[in-house]
């Protein structure tokens, strides 16, 4: 059973490895979008390629998550988690040093990977190494430092792009991994699953990601309007319905689909999907519209957006306590209305856009809603499955979230009309983003409207840390993603 106390230096030494690794793939999701109008200025990309910037990343982590907390099962979290780690900087350094768009995209997708090591272990060390009766304070504190470390991610941002440049906000992960690493070492004890058996599920995981990054590529260029673009999205298409049938078939599944037998976690993943895209595609446009159009500085684009997050770090416990007296369904249901209300004033952020009293009002009450919500979503996906598949069920729930944002980014400019220059033209800009809001205050809408007729009024009796005390806005808290093939033939409670 794991001793290690939280007050002891051991202790301490864990809490600070796991929130400077989580740190590094947290501060990188925030900071990037601040940085993207002038990554496109110096390497003369269109938006093609600052959509890849995000996307690319995104891809990676979403297709390889679940199979990177196998990966800390089989072989030892804390060896995975410090490979996840190096890796992560190392690709990290590679962007900051990109000559170009092209090098750039593919080094954020090394980076993705590196995430998909990292990020679950991250979580998982400190449930496989502290005392059960220090577990829920030390993830507590993790939760909240990392709450932290997303709250200060955008003005980060704004005052490297401003100040030393953008390429600072990738080199910026080498000294956290430079100390990082040698603590994780010396001072984190390995931990595994000795029961772990099965193979890994590669070729899911391959299927995946592939669909993922065919759909994401069609979508992107599908301005071309060339039949190979056509071709292409039928491909993703079709590796999408083969994933579904490998994992169906295998003994050993990465996403093993009786889990959505349980009709509450069915449910509750389509409004995860809704939130987190219109979520994705508000984050990646509305730092441009700030800088392009309103002509802030990327200091002030990034502090124009951290109401947003201090108000989900703040208040999230309190969200989730009231959400285990009343149950999940009117939470979920109120929540995503609040957020749209907030993008349809994203409409009055135009040109000299007063902070006061056009941005401030807007990210307010779209962060009400995103507090509203959040922590209900993520305990009641942990509480509508068995215990024992917890970290399965939070690990797809957290995969689905990337990927609603990954197909957003994608599909957004698309749906907007926006061209490949529109982020050169600040009228050009500013009319493709009040339609693009549109289109994500109508996610909002439908997510909503899932939630209200398909989440039963159960509270879902979830006061785990991780669910009440979470700052990303990128994504949902993540339990540890624990041994998907013995979780497989495990039953629903």
């Amino acid at each position: 059973m794991p001793d290690v106390r939280m007050a002891s230096p051991q202790g301490k030494w864990i809490l600070l490895t796991t929130v400077l690794g989580s740190s590094m793939a947290m501060l990188d999701s925030t900071v990037v979008n601040v940085a993207l109008p002038r990554i496109g200025e110096d390497l003369d990309a269109n938006l093609s390629a600052l959509q890849w910037t995000v996307n690319a990343y995104t891809l990676a982590l979403a297709g390889l998550i679940l199979l990177g907390g196998s990966l800390g099962d089989r072989y030892g979290r804390r060896k995975i988690f410090v490979i996840g780690v190096v890796w992560f900087a190392a690709a990290s350094l590679l962007c900051g040093l990109a000559p170009n768009a092209g090098f750039l995209i593919a080094a954020r997708t090394l980076q993705g990977i590196g995430g998909a090591l990292l990020t679950p272990g991250s979580l998982a060390l400190i449930q496989a190494s502290f005392h059960p009766d220090d577990r829920a304070p030390a993830v507590g504190l993790w939760s909240g430092f990392g709450g932290i470390g997303a709250a200060i991610g955008p003005f980060l941002g704004g005052w490297l792009v401003d100040g030393p440049g953008w390429r600072w906000v990738f080199l910026l992960n080498v000294p956290l991994a430079l100390l990082c690493v040698p603590i994780a070492l010396r001072h984190v004890p390995e931990s595994g699953d000795g029961s772990k058996h099965g193979r890994f599920d590669v070729l899911g995981a391959s299927l995946g990601a592939l669909s993922l990054a065919l759909v994401t590529y069609a979508l992107i260029e599908a301005r071309d309007g060339s039949l190979v673009i056509a071709l292409t999205a039928v491909a993703g298409v079709a590796a999408g319905v083969a994933f579904v049938y490998v994992e169906k078939r295998r003994p050993d599944p990465m996403m093993p689909l009786d889990i959505f037998a349980s009709r509450q976690f069915t449910a509750v993943n389509l409004v995860t999907v809704c939130v987190y895209a219109a979520l994705g595609g508000f984050f990646f446009l509305a730092a441009i519209q700030l800088q392009v159009v309103s002509g802030y500085s990327a200091l002030q684009a990034g502090t124009a957006l951290l109401p947003t997050t201090v108000l989900m770090l703040l208040f999230s416990a309190r969200s989730g306590a009231l959400a285990d007296k009343i149950g999940p369904r009117i939470p979920l249901t109120v929540g995503p209305l609040v957020s749209a209300a907030g993008l349809l004033l994203m409409l009055r952020v135009g040109p000299d856009a007063s902070y006061v009293a056009d941005v401030l009002p807007a990210v307010f009450v779209f962060g009400l809603g995103l507090v509203t919500l959040v922590a209900p979503l993520t305990a009641t996906v942990l509480a509508s499955v068995n215990v024992a598949r917890a970290g399965l069920a939070s690990g797809i729930n957290n995969a689905a979230a990337r990927a609603a944002g990954l197909i957003a980014v994608a599909a957004l400019p698309l749906l907007a009309g926006m061209s490949e220059e529109a982020y050169r033209s600040p009228d050009a800009f500013d009319s493709a983003f009040g339609r693009a809001m549109l289109w994500c205050a109508g996610t909002l809408v439908v997510g909503s409207a899932i939630a209200f007729a398909t989440v039963r009024t159960l509270p879902p009796d979830c006061r785990k840390p991780e669910c009440l005390h979470h700052g990303s806005i990128t994504s949902p808290p993540l339990e540890g993603v624990r041994s998907q093939s013995r979780l497989a033939g495990e039953g629903e409670g």
